[in-house]
């Protein structure tokens, strides 16, 4: 009979252990989930049908950057179907100020360098690839100034500005002299 107690204690125990490990899971956002791989290789699949492979150096409010040899690329979470190699730890962001720097922060500081991109957009299986620099950036858009790659980008030099949305965007890489 003391046996036949002692085994519904244990049984009692694991289950309320599970139910709070449950209950703890609820809280768990994505980014968090991305903070606790910082530093490690992973290979996110686009809605768009490419896949991205990099070490993740970044995991922000609305985006994530990955480092693959030679570039930097950000993604949105909105845009990726699915990660391979995520951990289980998680890691929340302290600071609050970071918690509300989104995805239109980190397209401003790209706009504001001039820095020369390939931004992939689609959804769907169907990607379309602009290379350019960001003009502006607005709440839920950007507009991408197409120009002669390895030129500054001058007015006179400017072939279209494509307005891409910020739900339409699937990945943002950096640029390298030479490339594309």
């Amino acid at each position: 009979m003391e046996s036949q107690f002692a085994e519904s204690e244990r049984l009692s125990f694991d289950t309320e252990i599970n139910d709070r490990a449950r209950a703890e899971m609820v809280s768990i956002e994505l980014a968090d989930r991305l903070r606790g791989t910082l530093g490690y290789r992973l290979a996110v699949h686009l809605a768009c049908g490419d896949a991205v492979h990099g070490t993740l150096s970044h995991a922000g409010a609305d985006a994530l950057v990955l480092d693959d040899e030679q570039h930097q690329v950000l993604i949105p979470y909105a845009a990726v179907m699915c990660y391979s190699g995520l951990g289980r730890l998680t890691v929340a962001e302290p600071s609050q100020v970071r918690r509300g720097l989104g995805l239109s922060h980190a397209l401003r500081g790209l706009a504001r360098d001039r820095a020369e991109l390939s931004v992939t957009v689609g959804h769907s299986g169907r990607a379309i690839r602009l290379v350019g620099v960001i003009d502006r950036v607005g709440k839920d858009h950007l507009d991408l100034a197409t120009h002669t790659p390895g030129e500054a980008r001058r007015k006179s030099q400017v072939g279209q500005v494509s307005v891409i949305p910020f739900a339409g965007l699937a990945a943002v890489r950096s640029r390298l002299p030479g490339e594309f």
